[in-house]
């Protein structure tokens, strides 16, 4: 069974900076696509960042653009969601999810196969 679980989230001021951390528990044969997604009080869930297996292709929305880096270290099945001057409208649950799709398949209409519970982050003004 294939478990996600962030970490990371917590309270920050506009400017600050947060590292999210998404582990996830797989064969080591297994290679997972894993993204990032967040979702803000009254809003729906939208697509943050996506990294391949490798770490040779990744993709943000245009929101976070210069400001949120995806990293991800295989030795660990880890993923990681740098976010540097945050906003307060980077205010969210953030999840990580996983799929074994390709990068392209998961971006043509953002269905993953395996998400965590979510981890919160606020950032104050």
């Amino acid at each position: 069974q294939v478990q996600v679980v962030e970490s990371g989230g917590g309270l920050v001021q506009a400017g600050g900076s947060l590292r999210l951390s998404c582990t996830i528990s797989r064969r080591t044969y297994d290679r997972f696509v894993m993204a990032w997604f967040r979702q803000a009080p009254g809003k729906e869930r939208e697509f943050v960042s996506i990294i391949s297996w490798s770490g040779g292709y990744s993709n943000y929305a245009d929101s976070v653009k210069g400001r949120f880096t995806i990293s991800r270290t295989n030795a660990q099945n880890t993923a990681y969601l740098q976010m540097n001057s945050l906003k307060p409208e980077d205010t969210a649950v953030y999840y990580c999810a996983a799929t074994l799709r390709t990068p392209a398949q998961a971006l043509s209409d953002l269905r993953f196969d395996y998400w965590g519970q979510g981890t919160q982050v606020t950032v104050s003004s």
